[in-house]
Formats: C-alpha cells, sequence, structure tokens
C-alpha cells in the first residue's frame, strides 16, 4: 500500500475495484497462520480500515476510523466504543488485556490527550496511548490466540514524513526521516535490521545499508 497510492482515498477506490490475494504465513515461533486488520491515513487526516468478514472485504472509510485493535470485528469494535462513550472514560474503563477492551481504552485515550502541534511532544503523546492499550511482553493467552504480546509500536508523523519505531524489547524509540532518503525510481534497495539497534534511540536515517529486495510469499495456485 505504501508504495502504490498516494492516499487514502486512492487505496480504497483501487481495493474497491480490484480484487486482489492475500497470502499469510505462519507466526514466527507458533503452529498458527497469522491473521491481521489493515489500516491506512495519510496527511489530510483520512483514515480507512480493511478486513475480511466471511471471506468479503469490508472497508471503514472515514477519518473517524483512527483505532483498531485485533477483535471483534469492527463493526463490533464500533458498537463496543459507543457503549462505553456513555459511561464516560474518567469514570470507568475496561482493563484486561483483550482486545476489545484495548480497543475501548486507545478510543477514548486518543480523544483525551490535547492536540499538540509540536512533533516532539504530539509523537510522545500518541506513543504512550499505545503503551497504555500493549499486550505486556511474555503474555500469552492459549484458549485466545488473538491475544498475544505486543512485538513493536510504531507511530508516523504525517506532516514532517518520520516514522518512528519502538521495540517491545527496546530501551526507547529510533526514527527515520523519509524526506532525507532518495527515493526516485531505480535508486538501491535499503533497510536497518532492527534486531541490532534494541540499544539506539533517535535518528537513524543514515544507518540504512543496500539491502536484496524483500521476497513476497507467492500467490497460492
Amino acid at each position: 500500500m505504501l508504495d502504490q497510492f498516494g492516499s487514502v482515498a486512492e487505496t480504497v477506490q483501487s481495493l474497491r475495484a480490484e480484487p486482489f490475494i492475500v497470502v499469510t504465513d505462519a507466526v514466527p515461533g507458533q503452529s498458527r497462520l497469522a491473521t491481521l486488520h489493515l489500516s491506512v491515513s495519510d496527511a489530510t487526516g483520512d483514515s480507512a480500515i480493511f478486513e475480511y468478514v466471511d471471506e468479503r472485504l469490508v472497508i471503514h472509510h472515514g477519518r473517524n476510523h483512527r483505532v483498531m485493535t485485533n477483535s471483534p470485528v469492527y463493526d463490533q469494535q464500533l458498537a463496543l466504543a459507543a457503549y462505553w462513550q456513555q459511561i464516560g472514560g474518567t469514570v470507568m474503563l475496561p482493563g484486561t488485556n483483550r482486545a476489545a477492551d484495548r480497543f475501548v481504552r486507545a478510543s477514548f485515550y486518543i480523544d483525551a490527550i490535547p492536540r499538540y502541534g509540536d512533533p516532539s511532544t504530539a509523537v510522545p503523546a500518541v506513543m504512550s496511548v499505545m503503551r497504555n492499550v500493549s499486550v505486556p511482553y511474555g503474555i500469552t493467552t492459549p484458549e485466545q490466540p488473538n491475544i498475544s504480546t505486543t512485538q513493536w509500536r510504531v507511530v508516523i508523523d504525517h506532516t514532517n514524513v518520520v516514522y518512528h519505531f519502538e521495540s517491545a524489547l527496546s530501551s526507547g524509540a529510533i526514527h527515520v526521516k523519509l524526506r532525507a532518503l532518495d527515493l526516485r525510481r531505480g535508486t538501491p534497495i535499503r533497510r536497518l535490521e532492527l534486531a541490532r539497534y534494541l540499544d539506539r534511540t533517535g535518528d537513524v536515517t543514515g544507518e540504512l545499508r543496500p539491502s536484496a529486495p524483500m521476497q513476497f510469499l507467492p500467490a497460492p495456485g
């Protein structure tokens, strides 16, 4: 999605018009296939969430769709958020590691935090909400495989085009300034091996190194 479309609206229009194939693989270290939602956003504030329900692609498109967790299906998540809005987050919020509870907390806190104009404050504020709703490292729930440890957190500053990344095992966040990279067609592919940067913080834009292209899984059939 990042290198095919220039906006959320363009993404939604394309995915509605053209069928595509989703290929999954095993979750690292586990014997189950990975499942996921897809969310996209852009610098205008537009956003959309994509999910398959009963083998049918369902798209929720609009600026109000800013929070997403693993389950239940998104229509049910929105209903849960509406219920808890009547109670009020300052009175009580559900506190378990269930995806539905984390969705409610994220929905409340993302509206509760101030709208900071300075990215040096806005980015940490958003990251603080994500930490609040993350599943603590090492926690698993065998009877609910959709609940699993939060491995990383990402914040994208659309205004300044900066990609912030924090591993659950790191002591701080790193970031890449995309405007400082040469992204023209034909330029060499570069990557950052994140496992080597768990103790790094701050700007790692200059640390990307030449790499072979990522190998996508083949389409079935």
